[in-house]
């Protein structure tokens, strides 16, 4: 089990969904896809607002724009043993998020899904920055999301 640390700033996302657990679901589905965790690992998870998410995007990637998932891995060195391994961050945006999955004619939550589990992937090394890694890292996810009974998202016409 992962330890997640929420912090949830627009309270639009807490309107009937339990966070943790549905954090905990796509945690479990990437892991089982990977096998890649360390004991005792700690995600920090911010549910924003896009105003919030353009400000993170704007400092942290130089790109002045909302966007649907942020991640943001640390670098860590070794720790001592029994010590909790900080995985990293994850920021959402919630207008972008609902925009994306009305656009796609997603369920929110699915869609939600995938970009949390997008966004531990990145936390865990993986990337898209070629075809090759893009392959990899989006047959990941797609397998991740179909252990939680959901669509493969590169595939619409499947849904």
């Amino acid at each position: 089990m992962i330890d997640a640390d929420i912090r949830v700033e627009d309270a639009r996302w807490s309107k009937g969904r339990d966070l943790d657990a549905l954090l905990q679901e796509c945690f479990t589905a990437t892991i089982a896809e990977t096998g890649e965790v360390p004991p005792l690992a700690e995600i920090s998870v911010l549910f924003t607002d896009d105003a919030a998410q353009r400000i993170l995007n704007r400092e942290h990637r130089g790109k002045d724009m909302p966007t649907n998932v942020l991640s943001f891995p640390v670098d860590g060195a070794p720790l001592p043993p029994g010590m909790p391994c900080t995985l990293g961050d994850i920021s959402l945006a919630y207008e972008t998020v609902e925009s994306e999955a009305q656009a796609g004619a997603i369920a929110f939550d699915a869609h939600l899904c995938h970009l949390i589990i997008h966004g531990f992937l990145h936390l865990l090394g993986y990337d898209h920055e070629d075809d090759a890694e893009a392959s990899v890292m989006e047959s990941t996810e797609t397998r991740a999301l179909t252990r939680l009974g959901i669509a493969d998202p590169y595939r619409p016409e499947q849904v």
